[in-house]
């Protein structure tokens, strides 16, 4: 292959993942209109149109997808491949596609990232927020983290901590509403409630205690929301009580604009994984950042303050 084809197939991938030349030319220090010659001469070069351009938008056409579809993952694992060569045998190098959550994201996985990458200036961490659980073949995701994650053939998940659900309210809220001694006693409060994004549903409260009872607790909504964040900040202000994943509650109530209540019930726990492919040969860059990972949220005391009782 010759290295013409090579650097068009770059500008290629790269405008197929980002749906935008700047963006493309942004993550391959190139200009726009580099990275545009560069799929122009692509195309003609197999004589097909892999692109639909407007003034607004760009998309792939049917070509584009069965192309981008053949070559993206084989052409990731070729850099992944060279970029480690140059760098010496296993060293990790190149771009590292990691998907997380918003709050988890920015206020525990951020400061981690940044240790990694002072010891390993040669990876790049390219980091996605989004509150959904990603396609890591078909999005051309390194490693993915997140909670309620549901593994596909391939995927292998390593947990990073229990996040346990919480019940929590702003103090101005407790002043006017005295917080409840018992499950039944929510009854009488506004609550904020979360919308399942997978599901559309409103989720039910399922409490529990150490002995072991479960109770369905009914609450009157004041607002539903489909992010934890969302909710611990409106519970905040004051709308009213939630039952709220720790990880998001955690800064709130630290600062004391939460306050948790009835802490001998709890809403359970779920695991937060860090997951990625199960390829025979995992690159150095994403084995290396996944034990980084592991080991600095259990140095960090993250996971023990996730699943406090």
């Amino acid at each position: 292959m010759d290295i013409e084809l090579g650097s068009y197939l770059d500008a290629f991938v790269a405008t197929a993942d980002e749906r935008s030349f700047s963006a493309a030319a942004r993550r391959l220090g190139l200009t726009p209109a580099a990275v545009s010659k560069s799929v122009a001469r692509l195309e003609a070069k197999l004589g097909v149109r892999l692109f639909q351009r407007s003034t607004r938008s760009m998309a792939l056409t049917t070509d584009g997808e069965r192309l981008y579809g053949q070559v993206r993952v084989p052409w990731r694992d070729i850099g992944d491949a060279l970029a480690e060569l140059r760098q010496g045998a296993g060293q990790p190098a190149g771009m590292l596609k990691v998907s997380l959550a918003h709050a988890i994201g920015r206020q525990y996985i951020v400061p981690l990232v940044e240790q990694f990458a002072r010891r390993h200036p040669a990876v790049v961490p390219d980091l996605h927020f989004d509150n959904r659980q990603v396609d890591l073949v078909a999005e051309g995701f390194d490693v993915a983290i997140g909670g309620g994650i549901e593994l596909s053939e391939g995927v292998i998940a390593r947990e990073l901590a229990r996040v346990r659900l919480v019940l929590a309210a702003a103090p101005s809220y407790l002043r006017d509403h005295p917080a409840p001694g018992q499950p039944d006693g929510l009854a009488r409060h506004r609550g904020v409630v979360r919308r399942s994004l997978e599901s559309g549903r409103v989720l039910p409260w399922i409490l529990r205690n150490a002995a072991g009872e479960e109770v369905f607790a009914a609450v009157r909504p004041a607002a539903v929301m489909n992010d934890p964040e969302a909710m611990a900040r409106a519970a905040a202000s004051g709308m009213g009580i939630a039952l709220l994943p720790l990880p998001h509650a955690l800064p709130l109530l630290d600062s004391g604009e939460l306050v948790r209540i009835m802490p001998a019930w709890h809403g359970g726990s779920r695991a937060l994984s860090i997951y990625y492919s199960s390829r025979k040969q995992v690159p150095a860059k994403t084995r290396l950042f996944i034990d980084f990972i592991v080991d600095g949220f259990r140095r960090s005391g993250h996971a023990a303050r996730f699943d406090a009782p």
